[in-house]
């Protein structure tokens, strides 16, 4: 589904990735760990076709497209899913509007009609008891006053809504206590099937002792050093990222 082809980016000039490849198959779920400054949100960046991040080398496909010179929106409107470690607020603007936008403009780039209001209402109605929230949460604003855990589970709600091919989920757990985590990763693993795909980005092992990934990838100045099971992220908690960069020495 996804493959990632020696990739290279940069930061206002600053050389961030150092020739990335990673293939990610339908039904897979990806860990990238690794220390800070690794290079692990600009590779979720990077797929996502932030402008920020200057690619310099290499192609990404989905799906055996190039979408490596598409913009943002247009990588949404493929499928591609990007949770965010810090969502922003949109004051005014409801969940459930800012859903049926997203999912109408996917439509429409597809040359499709917008969803029947029926159709969307069941559609809501059905990932919000997959999901065990509160329909009266998604008629507030966007992310608007909501804590951590209320942005992190509104981002899986929209996850479930837009049924992406891949998702990428950067440091979702960042800031979340327990049963917020659980919460995230409850949705993850419902909403997991055979036709689609997560990345998740993460600097702690704990995210993966409820979403088990198939496969875990060592991030380390801007290249994948080491990949491994889900046992290579307990030996990472067990002994951190040094030993890996003695044994690279």
């Amino acid at each position: 589904m996804l493959k990632i082809k020696d990739v290279h980016a940069s930061v206002e000039g600053k050389s961030i990735l150092n020739g990335i490849n990673l293939e990610v198959n339908a039904g897979e779920i990806h860990a990238i760990m690794g220390p800070n400054g690794a290079g692990k949100s600009t590779l979720a960046s990077v797929i996502s076709g932030k402008d920020e991040y200057e690619m310099t080398k290499g192609e990404i496909l989905l799906d055996n497209e190039d979408i490596t010179e598409l913009d943002p929106e247009e990588r949404a409107h493929k499928g591609v899913f990007m949770s965010f470690q810090y969502p922003i607020s949109i004051p005014g603007v409801s969940t459930t509007n800012f859903i049926k936008t997203a999912i109408n403009e996917t439509r429409k780039s597809k040359g499709q009609d917008d969803m029947p209001a029926s159709e969307m209402l069941k559609m809501i109605k059905e990932k919000a008891e997959l999901l065990d929230i509160d329909r009266k949460f998604l008629s507030r604003s966007l992310n608007e006053g909501f804590s951590g855990g209320e942005k992190k589970r509104n981002e899986i709600f929209q996850l479930a809504m837009l049924e992406p091919k891949l998702a990428i989920l950067d440091e979702t757990d960042s800031g979340l206590d327990i049963d917020a985590l659980k919460v995230v990763a409850n949705g993850v693993n419902k909403l997991k099937n055979k036709d689609n795909a997560v990345v998740v980005i993460t600097h702690y092992q704990r995210l993966l002792d409820y979403i088990v990934p198939d496969f875990v990838h060592v991030l380390m100045d801007g290249k994948i050093v080491k990949s491994g099971t889900k046992e290579l992220a307990y030996e990472l908690e067990e002994k951190g990222y040094d030993w890996i960069k003695e044994k690279l020495a």
